[in-house]
């Protein structure tokens, strides 16, 4: 039986925490992404407004949504070698099942109405009704592409629905198997979640503090493209490259690639996804 063995106690029972209230020392508390929207909140950068669930709610809504004990029945009959890539199937056919466990439960009343206030406050702070958001998860440690996020989310029904999803998927067939490699428990995996105001950007990327090919601190890695940055951090697209010496602070090389697709918003619709570049801006 997988039961609770991984369920840890936290050091705060608190849900939801503003960024400004946030920093490295709320890493285990909110996860690393929120932690750190903290730490650049309270420097001074231009950081879209925004909040952040804890770990605690995370298991908040597991404990009294019933998931765990829903989840934990579950797996007590699940049978899987993670050496084996003939049961790779397996874990896939278990995540479905169990994010729909998650995603058929409802928020705890007490935790939905302090999301909610917090939302609200956030659309008041905006001047828009049903201010648009994205929801993203924030591990303690990092998980680069490994969780969900959802953009564009409006509403507070919606928002409720989106953190419910983040958190369904720490049981994503990735997720899964690289538990049970690991020999971790799978039926606990807590993690922040960050809800924060949409930006409508013209371009966005990704910012290494080190060159993540052999660790040279001496050196910046920028990723761009146009349109919202996740075209760039799913690796969908070959983005623009810049490598920056951070002592004399010059751009010492910039590759310029070929960009034939962008992520948007699209009005219309009223849904985000891929759309074409127009050849002049490729």
């Amino acid at each position: 039986m997988w039961g609770m063995i991984g369920v840890k106690l936290m050091t705060s029972t608190k849900w939801i925490y503003r960024f400004d209230e946030l920093g490295s020392e709320h890493n285990d508390t909110v996860g690393k992404k929120c932690a750190q929207l903290g730490e650049m909140t309270k420097a001074g950068f231009k950081v879209p407004p925004g909040f952040a669930l804890s770990l605690h709610a995370y298991e908040e809504f597991m404990r009294k949504s019933g998931a765990y004990e829903d989840i934990t029945r579950y797996l007590d009959g699940f049978q899987a070698d993670p050496n084996n890539p003939a049961d790779l199937p397996k874990y896939d056919k278990a995540s479905k099942i169990i994010r729909a466990i998650m995603e058929h439960k409802e928020m705890p009343q007490e935790l939905e109405d302090a999301v909610c206030k917090y939302y609200d406050e956030l659309c008041r702070a905006a001047g828009i009704k049903n201010v648009s958001v994205a929801t993203r998860s924030a591990g303690p440690s990092s998980h680069p592409g490994q969780y969900e996020t959802f953009l564009h989310v409006e509403s507070e029904r919606e928002v409720i629905r989106n953190i419910i999803k983040v958190w369904s998927s720490t049981f994503n067939q990735r997720s899964l198997h690289a538990r049970h490699l690991g020999g971790h428990p799978l039926d606990y995996d807590p993690i922040g979640v960050a809800v924060l105001k949409m930006v409508n950007a013209k371009a966005a990327g990704v910012m290494f503090t080190l060159n993540p090919a052999n660790g040279d601190r001496s050196k910046i890695m920028i990723e761009g493209n146009w349109g919202l940055g996740e075209s760039v951090v799913s690796g969908s697209v070959t983005p623009d490259e810049w490598t920056v010496d951070k002592v004399v602070v010059e751009i010492l090389r910039r590759t310029i690639s070929n960009k034939t697709q962008e992520f948007t918003f699209d009005v219309a619709s009223g849904k985000a996804g891929m759309i074409a570049v127009p050849t002049d801006r490729q």
